[in-house]
């Protein structure tokens, strides 16, 4: 559909007096979706109660663990029009993150080396997609009305996967990740919640895992319990992100280098040799974070944390936490003189949290 008949100087698409007019407007917006850099724009309905047992059902397995936001909001996650009354359509959109030329599997297996998910070694991505987001709502609103919306990026009680396959973006995997067939599952997804009641798209046909399980076979901790279904508590973005105390004992050797986060499930996904480089420059890794030695970053004072983490995701973690993740990938790193010393530099940390792990890496090494 072409771009210029939404002009104010054209058709006056402004009183959507027809369906056809909510289904140029609908096309339009992918368009603009497009120029703004997301790969794929969709619309679905604000309703997702076939989800909502689900959602119960891992919440009473204590599945979530200490992310608490997960149990709050009653329905609202399944619920987009009572999380923003007077919605009448969510439009989804997905954009691709993994930057060129960047090592993965290999890394891993250089365990001296810090592994940082993907995801989280450039701009932080939150700022990004929401202000590309609101660009787009704001382009709707000069074209029709005053439009009401609200635009969000892993920031509000949605099931934004849910939503992603009701619009036709594509399936929720085994890994619970959402897969498209062209384009793996390595994209960032946002939503735009809206007043205005245009077209939805058909929800994603079919699951094309399978009988794929490669996902669940490669997980270091053995954090799947079940198809599409993860128990967080043993999941290593949980374990480094979100787990706020100490990293149980267990789970501390499958964890290996990753520092931040865990990308294992969708690198061992086939339907990731589709997947494409993004084009956006903000999300390249900032200060050599694809591929810095684990001693290096184990220097890191507080201040020096905080610079080079600035607009990052990374922050979320925080020093303490970053610390306690280096000091266990540092005791599953060969040894060395260089790791005994970086380790014994902290050995009298004021945190007790950085300590105890301290201690148990040096133990590892024994």
């Amino acid at each position: 559909m072409s771009a210029e008949i939404f002009t104010s100087q054209s058709h006056p698409l402004k009183a959507l007096t027809t369906e056809q007019d909510r289904f140029a407007l609908r096309e339009q917006i992918r368009v603009w979706g497009r120029e703004l850099g997301f790969q794929q724009i969709g619309f679905a309905q604000p309703e997702l109660a076939e989800h909502e047992q689900y959602l119960q059902a891992w919440i009473d397995n204590d599945y979530h663990g200490e992310m608490s936001y997960m149990a709050g909001h009653g329905h609202k996650r399944s619920r987009p029009n009572e999380l923003v009354e007077g919605t009448q359509t969510v439009i989804t959109a997905r954009m691709d993150y993994l930057p060129a030329d960047i090592e993965t599997t290999t890394l891993l297996s250089q365990k001296d080396k810090a592994y940082i998910s993907r995801y989280a070694l450039g701009r932080d991505y939150h700022k990004l997609i929401r202000k590309r987001l609101t660009q787009l709502a704001k382009q709707i609103e000069q074209e029709i009305k005053p439009l009401g919306y609200r635009a969000f990026v892993d920031s509000a009680p949605l099931l934004e996967r849910a939503l992603a396959t009701r619009s036709g973006l594509g399936w929720i995997g085994k890994n619970t990740m959402l897969i498209h067939p062209k384009a793996g599952s390595f994209f960032f997804l946002g939503e735009i919640l809206i007043d205005l009641a245009l077209p939805v798209d058909q929800p994603y046909p079919k699951d094309h895992c399978g009988s794929c399980r490669q996902c669940h076979l490669v997980c270091p901790t053995q954090a799947f319990v079940g198809d599409k279904l993860l128990d967080a508590r043993r999941c290593i973005s949980y374990l480094t992100i979100e787990l706020k105390g100490a990293i149980p004992e267990p789970l501390r050797k499958g964890i290996g280098n990753r520092i931040f986060g865990c990308d294992d499930c969708q690198l061992a996904c086939p339907w990731n040799r589709f997947s494409q480089h993004t084009q956006e420059t903000d999300f390249s890794p900032r200060h050599n974070l694809d591929r810095v030695d684990l001693v290096e970053l184990f220097a890191w004072d507080e201040e020096t944390f905080l610079s080079k983490t600035e607009g990052t995701p990374i922050r979320r973690a925080g020093y303490e936490r970053w610390l306690r993740n280096i000091a266990v990938a540092l005791g599953n790193a060969p040894t060395s003189n260089e790791v005994l010393s970086a380790l014994n530099t902290r050995l009298d940390h004021e945190s007790p949290l950085v300590q105890e792990h301290v201690l148990w890496a040096l133990h590892q090494h024994q």
